[in-house]
């Protein structure tokens, strides 16, 4: 019994560093996705407001080009629109 405890506690030291990895790369595509997403509904705007200078969050969700739950997950994320383009903050 302490054999087959010790193995799988060998197996776990093994695999948690290796799932903590996974879920930092998995979050790191999310937040690119998801500054994608801004960036295609900035374009958007843009090219239904030909006249607008200035595009912000609260314009997205108003005009909705992004959902209140998107705006919270980009702001969430850091991602900013600066010059028309969305980018990462970190």
């Amino acid at each position: 019994m302490t054999i087959v405890l010790f193995i799988i506690s060998l197996l776990v030291l093994i695999i948690l560093p290796n799932l903590n990895g996974q879920r930092h790369h998995a979050q790191g595509i999310h937040r690119h996705a998801m500054e994608t997403v801004v960036q295609g509904q900035v374009t958007a705007y843009l090219d239904d407001h030909q006249t607008a200078t200035h595009v912000t969050y609260t314009a997205l969700e108003a005009g909705r080009y992004l959902t209140p739950q998107q705006v919270k997950q980009a702001q969430r994320e850091g991602i900013k629109i600066h010059d028309e383009h969305s980018e990462d903050a970190s």
